[in-house]
């Protein structure tokens, strides 16, 4: 079984019971699109996309009795500039489809959205899960840099001066060699 990727992001309270008819909806989709899910308990699935810079982004859907939540996992709390990573999230989240980006007590990151069940159907999954996957990934690089310079720039030195190999670090380049990206 998938442990809960987003252990910050639960309800308050009551959890609320499902919607059985959405939740066949949700699984369906799932299973028709072959994503491994687990159901975590009625209605609340746990599953990764694939993703390019952020190779995986740990989801869970909650159906209630009124909405279907989406919570995306997109980065853990930055080290640095705060204010920096935080302002970028925010006038992101003026250009995006269905989702925003949140934060929870810990500081992690995450794309989350609320969806109407009324709304809910494959398409509308489609669309909702598309954008996740392509605001977690384009949006990856950009928070690493901003809120991980200092540990990133430490470890491009570790690995050079030792001869160890960079690849993962490769999107980052450009900054390292030429002493920016604080």
């Amino acid at each position: 079984m998938t442990p809960d990727p987003t252990p910050g992001l639960t309800p308050n309270g009551p959890v609320e019971a499902a919607d059985p008819v959405v939740a066949a909806v949700v699984r369906a989709y799932l299973t028709d699109n072959e994503l491994d899910a687990a159901e975590l308990s009625p209605g609340v699935f746990s599953f990764s996309l694939p993703g390019e810079r952020k190779l995986q982004t740990a989801v869970r859907l909650d159906v209630g009795r009124h909405a279907l939540g989406v919570h995306a996992f997109v980065c853990r709390r930055p080290d640095e500039n705060h204010e920096r990573v935080y302002r970028w999230l925010l006038e992101r989240n003026l250009r995006l489809y269905g989702v925003a980006f949140a934060l929870d007590a810990a500081g992690d990151i995450y794309l989350d959205a609320r969806l109407p069940l009324a709304a809910v159907s494959p398409d509308e999954l489609d669309r909702l899960l598309g954008s996740v996957l392509t605001y977690a990934d384009e949006s990856f690089n950009t928070l690493l840099e901003l809120g991980f310079a200092t540990a990133i720039r430490k470890e491009w030195e570790w690995r050079t001066s030792r001869g160890e190999p960079t690849y993962n670090l490769e999107a980052f380049r450009g900054w390292l060699e030429s002493g920016t990206g604080d």
